[in-house]
């Protein structure tokens, strides 16, 4: 029986998986989610043991989807996705230490992790709207690295437009580059005088207020408030996991994370299975995460620019979706906790506290801190991290509760994209970009300078549309 998708405020309608890849926010401002999830056996898990990276993609993603894309289409959406990774292994585990591992998430077009699900997302909708035989007008913001990974897997798309949305000055110059020099009439740029959580605020405020777009056009999400974003995360926890012995022995994850979003997915394998007992939440000063797990405080702070730009926000979008559960799925008591943050600071209950911390552990990591941790890493064993997965190595060491079981720090990105936290670290290297991006630095670029103001955004994206 084909899943459907629920809001987590529990005011907008149930959809099937076509329907919620397209809305990406409800129209209740909540968080699209299944109502139930697939669970594998451990025979099953068993199984996967020998499939290749799309292969095993296969098996875990095709109950999502059941009813709306047929499984002979899936499975090529899934081999032209994973056909554009440099790496044969996709995701290939490297041994740091003793049961401590990262996972390299980085080989796709655009050196990060964002590119296993948006290399996907793009295909699957511009197979369902070749289908209906309809346009979409993706609107998303970024903190650096999901903006180049959506513009990278839509690019080839005849149905959509895109608009980007990027804190002017807060992401590194290679992200912005991967960004702003991709030619197209579909692709447009915007760098917003504000901060990331700015541009996230008017992506999810354009989703429910009034249309403002000309022609009926109707917008799409590429953010992880996209459920096709988090199902396809879901998938190398499982592939990482059957590398190092799943099921017959746990697996542990650090995980740098900001928007909750990448975390979240490795909560889902658990939950459909996969023998998971902590995820560590790794997060820089801007240590929204940290708080709440701490405290049970989810409290706006002042943004701080770091060595680790894509995490730099203070609003986590996805931790709604890990509150809807740690509620017992209380759609309407979500809904007021939403309001009330919407007004100030909210205190989650000891109830809900005790069940995230009994998986999830959280450790905050000071630029000085990210820079010796690429330094220590490099100097023990000449392996170069960039500072987002510094900050996941450094957290692993610092919560690991069980020596005994591997440990699997997520390696979300290159480190050529951040040379700024590298040339910190002391190391004495530079790393290089890739053949495919060596002449990032002389193609022109494209891009509008626009206020922090949704009204003169959203007449900007209507005029362009139509000239």
């Amino acid at each position: 029986m084909a899943i459907r998708y629920i809001s987590t405020r529990g005011q907008a309608p149930a959809l099937n998986f076509e329907e919620v890849l397209l809305a990406g926010l409800a129209s209740d401002g909540g968080l699209y989610v299944p109502e139930q999830l697939p669970t594998f056996s451990e025979a099953k898990i068993r199984s996967f043991r020998s499939l290749s990276y799309p292969e095993l993609a296969f098996q875990i993603l095709e109950p999502f989807v059941e009813g709306s894309v047929s499984a002979d289409d899936l499975k090529a959406i899934i081999d032209d996705t994973y056909a554009q990774f440099r790496h044969p292994a996709v995701a290939p585990l490297i041994q740091l230490d003793d049961n401590q591992w990262v996972l390299e998430l980085f080989h796709g077009p655009t050196l990060a992790f964002k590119d296993f699900a948006l290399q996907l997302l793009g295909r699957l909708l511009d197979h369902v709207l070749q289908r209906r035989q309809q346009k979409v007008v993706i609107m998303g913001a970024t903190s650096g690295d999901t903006g180049s990974a959506a513009i990278e897997g839509c690019k080839r798309c005849s149905n959509i437009d895109i608009f980007i949305l990027y804190p002017n000055g807060r992401v590194s110059d290679v992200q912005r580059r991967q960004m702003t020099t991709v030619q197209g009439e579909t692709i447009h740029n915007l760098a917003i005088e504000g901060d990331f959580d700015d541009c996230q605020a008017m992506v999810k405020a354009s989703f429910v207020a009034e249309p403002f777009l000309p022609d009926g056009r109707q917008l799409a999400a590429v953010n992880s408030i996209n459920w096709a974003r988090i199902m396809a995360q879901i998938v190398y926890y499982f592939y990482a996991a059957l590398l190092l012995g799943a099921p017959d022995r746990a697996i542990n994850f650090s995980v740098p994370t900001g928007n909750f979003g990448d975390i979240f997915a490795g909560y889902l394998a658990r939950c459909m299975g996969l023998p998971i007992d902590q995820l560590v939440i790794a997060t820089n000063k801007n240590d929204v995460l940290h708080r709440i797990l701490t405290s049970g405080e989810y409290a706006r702070q002042q943004l701080e620019k770091s060595l680790s730009p894509s995490m730099d926000i203070t609003v986590s979008s996805n931790f709604e979706r890990l509150m809807f559960d740690l509620y017992d799925r209380d759609a309407a008591a979500i809904d007021h906790l939403m309001r009330d943050f919407t007004a100030g600071a909210i205190q989650l209950s000891e109830g809900a506290m005790k069940q995230a911390r009994s998986l999830f552990s959280s450790h905050c990591v000071s630029d000085d801190d990210t820079a010796a941790e690429i330094a220590e890493v490099w100097s023990r064993c000449g392996y170069l991290l960039d500072p987002h997965s510094a900050i996941g190595t450094r957290a692993a060491k610092a919560c690991r509760r069980e020596a005994s079981q591997p440990m699997v720090t997520l390696a979300t990105a290159h480190p050529a994209k951040f040379p700024e936290a590298v040339l910190r670290s002391g190391v004495g290297t530079q790393p290089e970009l890739p053949p495919h991006l060596a002449d990032l630095f002389d193609r022109e670029e494209r891009f509008v300078v626009l206020p922090n103001d949704l009204a003169r955004v959203q007449e900007h994206m209507a005029s362009r549309l139509k000239a």
